[in-house]
């Protein structure tokens, strides 16, 4: 399918296991906006460790109830999809750091279709 391939953006939004928004997940939220709005997908990256803009050291503890983690939503898709959505979400993000860079797509498999830039 073209739709995937070619110039896209990468949308990098960086935040952690903890932030909510409306009592859920922020992550989960964001997640469900990018079905809500019909991006091309999401992937939610968990780190074992971070420094954040506080340079406070956030990482994996065995003996802790509650994990504050980095947390790095990852979406691909078009500028003209990528822009709005940071629009649409800038609410839900209270504390958090959100990039975009290029790329440029060149292979996409799926079960259903294959399809690559010749």
């Amino acid at each position: 399918m073209k739709r995937y391939l070619g110039h896209k953006k990468i949308l990098r939004i960086y935040i952690d296991t903890i932030d909510k928004y409306n009592g859920n997940p922020l992550w989960e939220m964001i997640l469900k906006e990018v079905k809500k709005e019909q991006l091309s997908g999401a992937t939610v990256i968990k780190a074992i460790a971070g420094l954040g803009a506080f340079t406070e050291m956030r990482s994996f503890k065995v003996w802790a109830l509650a994990q504050e983690l980095p947390l790095v939503i990852e979406i691909i898709d078009d500028e003209e999809k990528i822009r709005p959505f940071i629009e649409h979400i800038d609410t839900m993000i209270d504390n958090g750091l959100v990039t975009i860079t290029d790329t440029e797509v060149i292979k996409y498999k799926h079960e259903n279709f294959n399809t690559e830039v010749e």
